[in-house]
């Protein structure tokens, strides 16, 4: 098969599954300016956004719908939610496309669409009345939209949270936060969690790899928070990218003035896509990394992909007490006590520990 027959069959099948959506505003003649992420595309009649799932038909915005590319259930710590209702069960899905096009994509077979994949093995039909009817058959408490960019699917989600909220499930989001004020709208309202890759602090970085701007996600993180959603932060540290002292001492500044409360998740690189050849990140640099962000009075950081029980568990920020103690995905321990509604306490000293706990 071909790269364009490829790419056809894509478009072909995409738009099978889609519906009209509301983020859009007119332009002129049959063009118009998709809002559901930061980019903003402008689309004309006939061609597709950055993602290359929103496309225009006629005049009108059309999103992906009644399909998912993947779904599981996970345990939430994989997420990464270190302070949200500690091994409840997740029921996980994503779609198809992006808004960015990172080098390290570790989900680049259903995100990074491109004219010489066939994706046709990805579409499978579902409607969300039935991941609600998985969600409940697996006692999954939490559902999560996640694998490929949340944000240009949101119109789907939107729907399914909607019931979810109905059975008592809580809805989160893995987003790489380039997100309009428009789609925070529309979402956050329905979102209870929300997870937000801060992949580098460096513009140049952002526009020139990433394909974005680094003050888009900034805002994104601020604005989620000031709209009440549960945050958690995660940073995949990579060697000559983001692993400078500087980036590393901007990046824990800017979450401590937020809140100091909000977790950041620091994890290890592993060579994948179109990194096959860049170095693993040493562990030495997560411990620099975790030392800064202790520096800077942020009250809960993680480390991720490396063997360190240190460094994955979760100890009062007041007296040292070990509150959950993990072994990767699993919790071996769990000392945080009940305190108000569905918040914590560190039963040794009484502080509050910030979080959805029960």
């Amino acid at each position: 098969m071909s790269k364009r027959q490829n790419l056809s069959n894509f478009k072909l099948e995409s738009d099978k599954r889609s519906s009209l959506s509301p983020l859009y505003q007119k332009l002129d003649d049959l063009s118009l300016r998709c809002l559901a992420c930061a980019h903003k595309c402008a689309i004309k009649e006939g061609e597709r956004g950055i993602c290359k799932v929103r496309f225009n038909k006629q005049g009108k915005l059309y999103a992906p719908r009644g399909y998912v590319s993947s779904m599981g259930v996970d345990p939430i710590e994989k997420k990464p939610f270190f302070h949200i209702m500690p091994g409840a069960k997740t029921l996980s899905y994503g779609m198809l496309g992006c808004n960015f096009k990172c080098p390290f994509c570790q989900n680049h077979a259903i995100s990074q669409i491109s004219d010489d994949s066939d994706y046709i093995e990805y579409f499978h039909d579902i409607k969300p009345s039935q991941i609600i009817d998985y969600a409940l058959n697996q006692n999954a408490k939490i559902i999560v939209s996640t694998y490929n960019e949340p944000l240009i699917t949101s119109e789907f989600s939107l729907e399914i949270f909607k019931l979810a909220a109905k059975k008592q499930i809580k809805s989160a989001y893995v987003s790489n936060g380039y997100a309009s004020q428009e789609a925070l709208d529309f979402i956050m309202p329905h979102l209870d969690f929300i997870n937000i890759d801060l992949k580098t602090f460096n513009s140049e970085n952002y526009s020139r790899i990433i394909g974005g701007k680094l003050e888009n996600v900034l805002r994104t993180i601020k604005k989620a928070y000031e709209m009440g959603a549960w945050i958690e932060i995660v940073t995949l540290l990579i060697k000559d990218f983001n692993t400078d002292d500087a980036q590393l001492h901007s990046m824990a500044e800017f979450i401590a003035n937020i809140s100091s409360d909000i977790p950041w998740h620091i994890t290890a690189f592993h060579p994948n896509y179109k990194m096959l050849g860049a170095p693993p990140t040493d562990e030495l640099i997560i411990r620099k990394a975790f030392n800064i962000a202790k520096e800077k009075g942020l009250k809960y950081i993680y480390a991720g992909n490396i063997q360190s029980s240190d460094m994955e568990n979760t100890y009062c920020f007041g007296c040292g007490h070990l509150l959950v103690e993990r072994n990767y995905y699993s919790i071996e321990n769990f000392n945080v006590k009940p305190d108000r509604e569905r918040a914590g306490k560190c039963p040794k000293c009484g502080a509050s520990i910030a979080g959805i706990w029960f």
